[in-house]
């Protein structure tokens, strides 16, 4: 037999020309647009047989019997057995010009093209979306009871059908498919659209919380969707069979079909992130007026909110009209020509994991950036301050080997300088560092710095405030030692804003700019004996929400990383401390890498993000909590002015010890 194929190059098309290659003696002719002659070696190779068997054409689905050449028609006339017509815009997202031109105007040249030469039979691959938003099940031989249809992707599938079933002059059949995934053996998709628009929102869960725990999920109509291979399997067979007379319809889709909700479940668990235990229906939000939804919608911060939030998840705007979703399909002619043929839609929770695993690995939106830490700092001024040891020395040598322009400040020149010799022996004798002796603490000092980095870099790109100091003693032994409150509010707040108001003028002028500040997860945890060290780190991750807010408009972007117990010579005079899990500085700097790469607004750990729900929740068992490893962990010698002695601690404490992985004791 010998085909005619439209949309060959696509998802679906690629693979049904590979199946009716595989037929005996047959040979397929299939539409490219001029220019892309180039896909052809790559299609050939990909079917596996000769250019004599799959023959491209050229020509435009835009243009008049499909922009085919005279002499070409007159070859092709009478021995055409079947036409395939695939080829479609299937975006919810793409602007109404382009849908109608396509899948209308494309679809009448297809019809013309059929009759001039004389095709045996036209297939029409169409979509459930001709149904509109029809409320109710929609049959296979209903058409003109189609609803809703002022979305013009829905408009022009139903359209496009139309004119198969007024205008077409040689026999046809129509095929709608469900909302099309990818191959339910491999994987295997080409683009981001139907459920793979929550992927990404699912993925976040996943990061953030542990996936024992319950989470909230979006309930909403039902949705219908097939794998690939399930599509072009009963496409192929059902277009051979006795079944595909003339104005014959077929619904490829799932016979049972899955609630929003239930789809969203199934791919939470095939990534791994929270269950969904709990639905909010979407139908609730039915009852404001849509006056109400479009006043909410003109004011701009409402706008902006929305626009941010569907832009990150990478959400299309419409989306959301489409989660009540209010359409069921019946299929029963398909099942009954699919009869005895073993083809049948595999269950979604069968082959989730599949599509999951193939998303992650290929289609991830974030896969297509560089994310990597030269690609961001690369060239790029790099301000680390305390960067002369611990965790300021390691994030330093990781901006070094990335290629950045990186400045490391503290107040000891001596130290300073053998940091400096380390970086260049790990990142090269070509790397750019430069050391600047200063003490932030100082206002005099902190100013000569902030201006000799302007006048000699024009500022920094990325600034790095991880200076502080730290006082592990409870407030019943610092009744006399008002000044550990002072000395830590004026390095760890003060010297952080010295610094940062200082450079903030030049990141405002070029309109670019991030800032990573060095927080606490006690700040997360409320950890007791650190209340002067707390204070200072909360005091700076107020003053960073506010600042966040005000310059969110003008390029300017800030990150608060809680950090968690790191092993710095800071928590060395905490004997207590050496048989505590802590994170390494190498650990450390990865946490700053990522804020520099991905510009989070927050960046904690699991277990500071726990604390600060308790604390929020459960205000007094919190505090019990906290209380109870107070007085587990007692004070160093050296909080309590006294020698020698090593700390003495219960099975309790020990095994607590481990559990709170970077946890303040």
């Amino acid at each position: 037999m010998q085909y005619f194929v439209t949309g060959a190059t696509g998802f679906i098309g690629k693979r049904l020309v590979k199946k009716l290659l595989g037929r005996r003696g047959s040979t397929v002719y299939f539409l490219i647009r001029p220019g892309s002659e180039g896909k052809v070696a790559g299609l050939l190779e990909d079917w596996g047989v000769s250019k004599s068997r799959a023959i491209a054409v050229s020509g435009d689905l835009t243009e008049k019997k499909l922009g085919v050449a005279t002499d070409v028609i007159k070859q092709l006339k009478g021995q055409i057995d079947a036409v395939y017509h695939l080829a479609a815009v299937y975006d919810l997202s793409a602007d109404e010009e382009s849908q109608v031109q396509v899948n209308i105007e494309g679809t009448r040249n297809v019809v013309e093209f059929a009759k001039a030469i004389d095709a045996g039979h036209l297939h029409h691959v169409s979509s459930i979306a001709a149904a509109g938003l029809y409320e109710g099940v929609f049959r296979e031989d209903m058409f003109e009871e189609a609803e809703g249809l002022d979305h013009p992707y829905f408009m022009t599938k139903h359209e496009s059908e139309k004119i198969v079933r007024k205008e077409c002059k040689v026999p046809w059949t129509v095929y709608r498919p469900a909302m099309v995934v990818g191959d339910s053996t491999t994987g295997e998709m080409d683009k981001i659209d139907g459920p793979y628009y929550f992927f990404k929102l699912i993925q976040r869960m996943r990061q953030v919380l542990p996936p024992w725990m319950p989470a909230v999920g979006l309930e909403g109509g039902r949705v219908n969707i097939v794998p690939v291979d399930f599509v072009v399997n009963a496409l192929d067979h059902i277009s051979h069979s006795k079944a595909a007379v003339k104005g014959a319809c077929f619904h490829l889709v799932d016979p049972v079909g899955y609630r929003v909700g239930d789809v969203l479940d199934i791919f939470s668990k095939a990534a791994h992130a929270p269950k969904m235990n709990l639905f909010i229906n979407a139908a609730l939000l039915g009852f404001i007026p849509k006056s109400v939804k479009k006043g909410m919608m003109a004011l701009a911060p409402v706008r902006r909110v929305r626009n941010a939030v569907m832009k990150d998840l990478g959400l299309p705007e419409d989306i959301m009209s489409f989660i009540n979703y209010p359409t069921r399909f019946d299929c029963r002619d398909t099942q009954a020509a699919l009869k005895g043929s073993g083809i049948e839609c595999p269950k979604l929770d069968d082959y989730a994991w599949r599509l999951w695993d193939y998303w992650e690995r290929h289609l991830d939106p974030d896969l297509m950036i560089d994310r990597s830490l030269r690609g961001t700092v690369g060239g790029k001024v790099v301000l680390v301050t305390g960067g002369s040891s611990g965790i300021g020395l390691a994030a330093a040598i990781k901006f070094a080997e990335a290629g950045a322009i990186t400045i490391i400040c503290a107040r000891d020149e001596v130290k300073l300088k053998e940091a400096e010799a380390e970086i260049r022996g790990k990142a090269g004798k070509e790397a750019q560092v430069h050391i600047y002796s200063a003490d932030i603490a100082n206002e005099q000092s902190c100013n000569e710095m902030v201006t000799w980095i302007t006048e000699t870099f024009g500022g920094v790109d990325f600034l790095i405030n991880n200076a502080g100091r730290s006082i592990r003693r409870a407030i019943e032994n610092s009744y006399d030692r008002f000044h550990d409150f002072e000395r830590t509010m004026q390095l760890n707040y003060f010297g952080c804003l010295r610094v940062t108001m200082g450079l903030l003028p030049g990141m405002v002028k070029k309109r670019k700019g991030h800032v990573v500040n060095i927080s606490s997860i006690g700040v997360l945890t409320n950890a007791p004996r650190f209340s002067a060290y707390v204070a200072s780190k909360a005091a700076l991750d107020a003053w960073t929400r506010c600042a966040s807010s005000e310059y969110s408009d003008m390029g300017v972007t800030f990150t608060t990383i809680n950090m968690p117990l790191v092993r710095t010579p800071m928590i060395a005079p905490t004997k207590i401390y050496n048989n505590v899990p802590t994170l390494s500085p190498e650990e450390a700097a990865d946490m700053i890498a990522q804020a520099c790469v991905y510009k989070p607004v927050r960046i904690a750990t699991r277990l500071g993000i726990t604390g600060q729900l308790l604390h929020a929740l459960v205000p007094r068992v919190a505090q019990i909590a906290m209380n109870t490893s107070f007085r587990m962990f007692p004070d160093s010698d050296a909080a309590k002015g006294e020698k020698g002695s090593k700390p003495q601690l219960s099975a309790e404490a020990i095994a607590l010890q481990q559990m709170m992985r970077g946890i303040h004791f």
